[in-house]
């Protein structure tokens, strides 16, 4: 079995990687029988010479490996015919600007495992960079609201070495009384809670924090029941009542806009599910919102304010709900909103150390053990030249319908 390490050519930048050196040394002592190789980049964020001085080869020229390992999305005349291929393809959710990609993989006959489709035989997704998209979103939430109201001004994330560099520099802050809310349980939100815990700030319930008055900054943690309610007045009594079945439910999150200052969006939004933060919420007179960092970022979908993807560039726009449009941050009738759609790639070495340990974990035992678990077997979205069973429901997608 021949490993190939692509080099990320998508544009912007990406300096992330699957496997960190010392992954791929743990690799080889651990699977002997593999041969793994590294395609030169001048923009990784561990350069080549840190591979070559650990035994790991790299070579220009990758093309007669078996399988190859990306992170963003592979430029189709990079692709090809007849390998397999680990990359985010953004291809699931019939993202259209990824149609041909789809399209191309399928022509070239190449077998695609989505990073996002390996999951365990409940679904749970395996893998991912979500808990470094929390720990940046939550920071740069915090960078936001130190803008908008003049009080501090910390660095970019993309300028320190690590999480523990973003603790330290928030810890130096000195917030008011604000509260704070945070949707998600998942590996997003508690990479965002990762942050409010580093900073000491108080954990509240929903009830506390939605009828109390606090003289210190407080956050709390919902999920889905806490801010969706079933239309027909009865009371939900588990998750997995709205999972099922989302929609029987509307949104209740307008209670907390109400009370917050700052709205962190860490949930994962399934199709069919209701809207959460709404342009009336927004436009309501006792709106008290005035950030949102949607670190899920899902553009013109469940929160009204997220009108486009932001950049680690311009990580900052203003929302006026008013007129449903863009404006400056600082204009006083605004919503601040922070919507970076990539944002591990702010750290791309914490980030690859834990998607590369996860990896090695999860997926890279299936190639050797004849896929016991069916991890590969699930994640499989083509072969053949064809979608699988499970993916079946892209072909309307392909065909361009």
């Amino acid at each position: 079995m021949k490993f190939g390490i692509v080099k990320e050519r998508k544009i912007p930048v990406d300096r992330r990687v699957v496997f960190t050196p010392e992954e791929l040394v743990r690799l080889q002592n651990e699977h002997p029988e593999a041969t793994v190789r590294v395609e030169s980049s001048e923009i990784r964020v561990f350069n080549d010479d840190v591979y070559r001085n650990l035994g790991v080869e790299i070579a220009n020229d990758i093309s007669d490996c078996d399988v190859f390992f990306g992170v963003k999305e592979i430029p189709v005349d990079y692709l090809i015919p007849n390998k397999k291929y680990f990359f985010f393809s953004h291809t699931i959710k019939k993202q259209v600007h990824n149609r041909e990609l789809l399209q191309v993989i399928l022509n070239k006959n190449i077998e695609l495992y989505d990073h996002e489709t390996i999951v365990d035989t409940n679904n749970r997704r395996l893998i991912g960079f979500g808990r470094y998209a929390g720990i940046v979103g939550a920071y740069n939430g915090f960078r936001a609201f130190g803008l908008k109201y003049d009080l501090f001004n910390i660095p970019k994330a993309e300028t320190l070495q690590s999480k523990e560099d973003l603790f330290a520099r928030l810890k130096r802050q000195i917030l008011p009384n604000i509260k704070i809310v945070l949707t998600g349980h998942g590996k997003v939100g508690m990479g965002a809670k990762e942050i409010l815990d580093g900073m000491k700030l108080k954990q509240v319930s929903s009830d506390d924090f939605l009828n109390k008055i606090f003289s210190e900054p407080v956050f709390t943690q919902i999920d889905v029941l806490d801010y969706n309610k079933r239309i027909d007045g009865t009371k939900a009594e588990k998750n997995e009542d709205f999972f099922n079945n989302p929609q029987l439910f509307t949104t209740n999150f307008e209670r907390f806009s109400k009370v917050a200052d700052i709205f962190m969006a860490g949930h994962f939004h399934g199709n069919g599910s209701p809207n959460i933060l709404t342009r009336a919420m927004l436009q309501a007179a006792d709106c008290k919102i005035k950030v949102v960092a949607d670190i899920s970022c899902d553009v013109d979908g469940p929160i009204a304010c997220t009108i486009r993807a932001s950049s680690i560039a311009e990580p900052f726009y203003g929302y006026l709900p008013n007129e449903n449009k863009e404006v400056s941050f600082k204009h006083p009738g605004s919503i601040m909103v922070m919507a970076v759609d990539n944002l591990p790639c702010e750290l791309p070495r914490d980030a690859s150390e834990g998607f590369g340990e996860m990896f090695m974990e999860h997926v890279i035992p299936s190639f050797f053990n004849n896929d016991k678990d069916g991890i590969l077997e699930r994640a499989k979205m083509t072969e053949n030249g064809k979608l699988t069973p499970r993916f079946a429901y892209l072909q309307d997608y392909v065909d361009g319908k």
